[in-house]
């Protein structure tokens, strides 16, 4: 038995129920996108099965594709790795290692997940999707790694190599980008709205320093709780970093 088939069965098959729920033209789309078509259509489906999907039509939560995502997870570092060491030979063990971190970020890859669309085809539950799962960056990021786990299964590391290099980007000035330029306040709003928890309000809490290098700390709140408190050089890039903290405390909630 090769090492592909004995990774399968240990990870098993889908659900039949999600199998029917995830129509064929879907699955089709995805693949396009992925450039990569699956033979095993019940790997692709696992990969994009949230466990909240689970809870009212299968109880076994090793159905969901969070073991995927651990296999993803390793396999994306392996190839990244891999990548970097054969395209930058003069680069540094400390750079390679930094660099590495970078593509596979988990705001990297819920960012390359919301270009692929990835959320709109996530099997979750309703309360889920009415809490904005669909645009929540640690789910969306999550299944990434599933799917590269799942093209790793199906077809093996050549294939997901060629997945993985069609979908992230090697350029580190891009990536970086990506990082830097996202509105964490526009997603704290949206977030907010989509579950109709309210408007967040921000205040400034604290000025330190002289005029010149004015720090401040702005507190965000939903309702009269505090979700997060950022620093910054102006009022503006501290309510980003607050709103930011605010997403990550959302998003480590159940």
């Amino acid at each position: 038995m090769s090492m592909l088939r004995f990774l399968s069965r240990i990870f098993g098959k889908t659900p039949a129920e999600s199998e029917i729920a995830i129509s064929v033209r879907t699955r089709t789309q995805l693949q396009q996108k992925l450039g990569y078509q699956f033979r095993q259509d019940d790997l692709l489906v696992r990969a994009l099965t949230h466990r909240s999907h689970l809870r009212k039509n299968d109880s076994r939560p090793s159905n969901s594709n969070e073991r995927l995502e651990f296999l993803g997870d390793s396999v994306l570092g392996l190839i990244v790795a891999e990548e970097l060491f054969q395209k930058y030979p003069q680069m540094s063990e400390g750079d390679l290692t930094k660099n590495k971190s970078l593509l596979v970020n988990k705001k990297v890859l819920a960012h390359v997940a919301i270009e692929l669309g990835l959320g709109d085809y996530i099997l979750m539950s309703t309360d889920e999707e009415r809490a904005g799962g669909r645009r929540r960056q640690s789910i969306v990021a999550d299944c990434m790694e599933a799917v590269i786990g799942a093209v790793y299964l199906d077809g093996g590391v050549s294939a997901t190599k060629e997945v993985v290099k069609r979908v992230i980007s090697f350029d580190f000035g891009q990536t970086s980008q990506t990082l830097s330029l996202r509105n964490y306040k526009g997603e704290l709003l949206e977030r907010l709205q989509s579950s109709g928890a309210g408007m967040p309000h921000y205040n400034v809490t604290g000025e330190k320093g002289p005029e010149h290098r004015k720090m401040f700390t702005v507190d965000v709140l939903i309702g009269d709780t505090k979700m997060g408190t950022g620093i910054g050089d102006s009022k503006k890039s501290a309510e980003q970093k607050a709103a930011e903290k605010a997403l990550e405390r959302l998003d480590s909630q159940p």
